[in-house]
């Protein structure tokens, strides 16, 4: 059931309120939403009224956000920003549905986007829209409905479809190799290792499953795996890459591996949604089509 009227004002009212408190000016609202600054001001006041709230201090020819409108403004343009997105993509696709899908960068360049053309040919009224994300967030604040997420089988407000699991490999340059002699897991001690913020602990881990006593591990940090894959390939250090986001690098020989140490990750890939878009259309054809592509 929807809220009282009162406590829904109109979109117009809601823009101009939207627009003065971006700009900080009703001068620039009404410039901007192309009304008179009157017209604008007119609407401020009938917001307020129907709130019952004072959302602006009035000094002079300026206005700024009460603490209370501060919080609404927030609040109204994320509001009008789902609204503006949702009516884009029903315009772009009135006929089928729209997958609004977060993508692990690497991940979605490397693996996902060569096959998104299968799933679009099988399903030609659905339109996916890849937006990254780095971390976990809260679906109900984003307008979002699924995720590929790499980790443990835990997501808070999230269910979980298991996608695939990963092994990862001590990559290098042939010339870096070659440079510093690297025979066994020890010789990755003395040498420089490229690490992934959003893997903090990998090669601690790595090191402590193959057997190798160190103190500390330095290197270079990289926030994304195209990027360490590419210091490798430069001869910068050694990486701990994921083998099928590097297949082509160690098929043509730029990248090898450092050491003959291929481990299985204790993380797996995941897709994640909440459980109130499970039985979405589009998503339950992507969710079907992905777990099938996951284990060719």
């Amino acid at each position: 059931m929807l809220p009282s009227r009162r406590f829904l004002p109109s979109t117009s009212l809601l823009v101009a309120f939207e627009s003065v408190s971006r700009t900080g000016s009703v001068t620039a609202a009404a410039r901007e939403l192309d009304l008179t600054q009157s017209a604008v001001s007119r609407q401020i006041k009938a917001l307020e009224e129907q709130l019952g709230v004072e959302l602006f201090v009035r000094e002079r020819q300026t206005v700024r956000l009460t603490l209370a409108g501060d919080g609404y403004a927030r609040e109204i343009r994320e509001a009008l920003r789902r609204i503006s997105s949702a009516s884009l993509n029903l315009r772009a696709n009135p006929h089928g549905g729209t997958l609004n899908l977060a993508i692990l960068p690497t991940f979605g360049t490397r693996w996902l986007a060569p096959r998104l053309g299968g799933f679009l040919a099988a399903n030609p009224g659905v339109t996916i829209n890849l937006v990254t994300r780095l971390s976990p967030f809260d679906f109900r604040l984003d307008s979002i409905d699924a995720a590929i997420h790499f980790g443990h089988p835990h997501w808070p407000g999230a269910e979980l479809t298991f996608l695939m699991s990963e092994k990862t490999v001590p990559a290098c340059s042939p010339g870096f190799r070659g440079r510093h002699a690297i025979t066994t897991a020890q010789d990755l001690l003395d040498v420089s290792l490229l690490h992934l913020t959003t893997r903090p602990d990998a090669w601690e881990r790595w090191f402590a499953g193959n057997g190798v006593n160190f103190q500390t591990v330095h290197g270079m940090l990289f926030d994304q795996f195209a990027t360490a894959a590419q210091a490798a390939m430069a001869g910068l250090g050694v990486a701990l890459l994921p083998t099928f986001l590097i297949h082509d690098e160690l098929k043509r020989g730029d990248l090898i591996a450092a050491v003959d140490c291929e481990m299985e990750s204790s993380e797996r890939y995941y897709l994640a949604y909440p459980t109130e878009r499970a039985d979405y259309a589009p998503l339950e054809a992507f969710r079907r089509w992905i777990v099938r592509e996951a284990a060719i």
